[in-house]
């Protein structure tokens, strides 16, 4: 491969901030057409985008360039950021396109998180929602005023979350995952192990579902009921299985404001699917009692912040993926009124593609298996499939 040259670079936090601005920026991805087809760069105002292999340009650049229209400002977008910086600057720039290169590439964007503080908490209480644009995943922290904190489905790229630590001055009392994932490597024990805050998970979530084979890693039982005090808040697990045997809820409570961090319960288009664990039929009418039976009877106030999202368009003006239970009621057409046997059809025929990875990535969050950086990065490639329908993609 010839050696890349000196064109401008974008970094994944530039250019997620630009295109959130609403710039107009046309991607130019020179992955094979089948890495682009699993997943590509998306935003709240998603890109114009191209996909023109490097081997293409390599073959006959003149011909592969004139594939590229010169109309908006590029950005060149390889795997890791080696092939695309060759692309714009041997053969784009000296053809006179203005075009950049994204630095590191998809892989870069893949482990890029932004962090918001939600503007609006529980009183006496502070939110982050740390999202994964790359992957559609959500996590958070929350603390009291005091600093106390607690961390809930934290990733495994744990320098995000203790940079957050460092900066605001907090003490994770507690690391919460709210289920056992299958579409992301938990950060969860290793966050554990570093802050030495307990780590708390579900024990039927301590099983793997198709293995059956119990978790070889350390964790305290998270049971319904169970509360965390953050100053004078409290955090209280709501046991809502469907997703997993294991699904907990959390919500979050002080002077009469209430969030849910719903996990992979209710997404704001959508739900959770019930298959991920093999157990699709047996588990869709155990969702459809905790949806209807428990999630929507709690109050229409209460502002739910869900562990994924389908599109980055479901994001809020000010960029948090959040909504009141209210309005979701009336707008995630998964929560319409319908009984239990509607429900459970509607569901199993509405399910999605099983990605084979995601009963590797169950047995690694369990301790049944390893996976170092390259193999992590593999199975964790492309975007969450944890909902049960493609509505909102």
């Amino acid at each position: 491969m010839p050696s890349p040259g000196s064109s401008p670079v974008l970094t994944p936090a530039e250019l997620k901030r630009r295109l959130d601005a609403g710039e107009t920026l046309r991607i130019l991805d020179v992955r094979n057409e089948d890495e682009f087809a699993r997943w590509r760069v998306e935003a709240r105002r998603s890109p114009l985008t191209v996909n023109v292999p490097y081997f293409h340009f390599v073959e006959d650049p003149d011909n592969s360039a004139a594939r590229v229209p010169r109309d908006l400002p590029l950005v060149a977008i390889c795997a890791k950021g080696d092939s695309s910086a060759w692309v714009a600057e041997s053969v784009l720039r000296p053809m006179g396109y203005e075009v950049a290169n994204l630095q590191g590439g998809m892989q870069a964007w893949g482990s890029f998180y932004d962090i918001r503080r939600l503007p609006d908490p529980p009183q006496g209480c502070a939110v982050w929602q740390v999202e994964r644009p790359a992957r559609g995943c959500l996590h958070y922290v929350a603390a009291g005023k005091e600093g106390d904190a607690v961390a809930i489905d934290p990733p495994r790229h744990l320098g995000p979350i203790l940079d957050l630590a460092r900066a605001e001055g907090l003490t994770f009392r507690a690391i919460v995952d709210t289920h056992a994932h299958a579409d992301h490597l938990s950060g969860g024990p290793a966050l554990a192990r570093v802050t030495s805050a307990p780590y708390f998970l579900h024990p039927y979530d301590g099983i793997h579902p198709v293995d059956v084979l119990p978790a070889r890693i350390d964790f305290e039982w998270l049971e319904d009921g169970h509360e965390f005090r953050l100053g004078e808040a409290r955090l209280r697990a709501l046991h809502v299985p469907g997703h997993t045997l294991g699904m907990t809820a959390m919500e979050l409570a002080h002077a009469g404001r209430t969030i849910l961090f719903s996990g992979d319960s209710i997404f704001l288009r959508s739900i959770a699917r019930p298959d991920l664990g093999g157990r699709g039929e047996a588990w869709a009418p155990l969702h459809y009692r905790s949806l209807y039976g428990r999630l929507r009877r709690l109050p229409e106030a209460m502002l739910v912040l869900p562990g994924h999202f389908s599109d980055p368009g479901e994001a809020r003006e000010d960029g948090i993926y959040a909504a009141t239970l209210g309005d979701l009621k009336g707008d995630n057409p998964e929560l319409r009124e319908r009984g239990e046997e509607e429900f459970v059809r509607d569901l199993l025929a509405a399910l999605p593609h099983f990605p084979p990875e995601y009963l590797e990535i169950k047995r690694v969050n369990a301790g049944l298996a390893a996976a170092d950086e390259e193999r992590a990065n593999e199975l964790e490639m492309g975007r969450n499939e944890c909902a049960a329908s493609s509505h909102g993609r």
